[in-house]
């Protein structure tokens, strides 16, 4: 596989969609950019004539980094089951790293959940992993995916957690004004909007 100089400093973000985790994936989001990297996502595909498996297996490859969340595991109210897709990602993310070339074998992780050891009762084959808990709290996830990229890249001067999670706080009270001003609609913004406006945003406000 053919690689892009974006691959060192690409990070994959699987994590669940509802709105009930829409902070802490936006949160995650911006520290993530915040911190000199590129946020990827499965969101980030339109392409109708390609199958959705297929689009994944292709980002995860461009990615050297991925950040799983597996703390959606309620039971949906229609069907009474949970989605499945975080861990089955998280599991696609760990089989390129395994079964990879020699970049891919260079892949690293960060799983998290709501708390620590929770895991244990749903996806206990990860058992000796390094899980890390934000407990729903996006200033918490905040300072776990900054610390993580602190410790795990090559970047040696990045702002601490807490000067992240205090310029998120000040790019959430302006996400209005910035909507208004690009003809955007707040509640309607796609994953690729909102990475326009925090890329924007952090120029603007290095």
């Amino acid at each position: 596989m053919l690689l892009s100089a974006e691959y060192g400093r690409s990070v994959f973000i699987n994590c669940p969609f509802d709105t009930r985790y829409k902070d802490v994936f936006e949160a995650v989001i911006f520290a993530v950019a915040d911190c000199g990297f590129r946020p990827r996502c499965a969101l980030e595909i339109e392409d109708s004539s390609q199958v959705r498996m297929e689009k994944i297996f292709e980002l995860i490859g461009e990615c050297r980094f991925g950040i799983h969340d597996i703390s959606s595991t309620d039971l949906d109210v229609e069907t009474q089951l949970p989605r499945f897709n975080m861990p089955l990602e998280l599991g696609l993310f760990l089989g390129a790293k395994r079964y990879g070339d020699a970049e891919q074998r260079r892949k690293i992780g960060l799983i998290l959940d709501r708390t620590r050891f929770r895991y244990q009762a749903f996806i206990s084959d990860i058992s000796g992993q390094d899980i890390q808990d934000h407990e729903g709290d996006p200033q918490r996830a905040i300072v776990k995916v900054r610390n993580w990229l602190r410790s795990t890249s090559e970047k040696t001067s990045l702002p601490g957690g807490k000067a992240i999670a205090e310029r998120y706080a000040r790019f959430c009270a302006q996400i209005p004004f910035l909507c208004s001003e690009l003809k955007l609609s707040q509640a309607e913004l796609t994953f690729t909007d909102y990475i326009w406006i925090v890329t924007q945003w952090l120029e603007k406000n290095a």
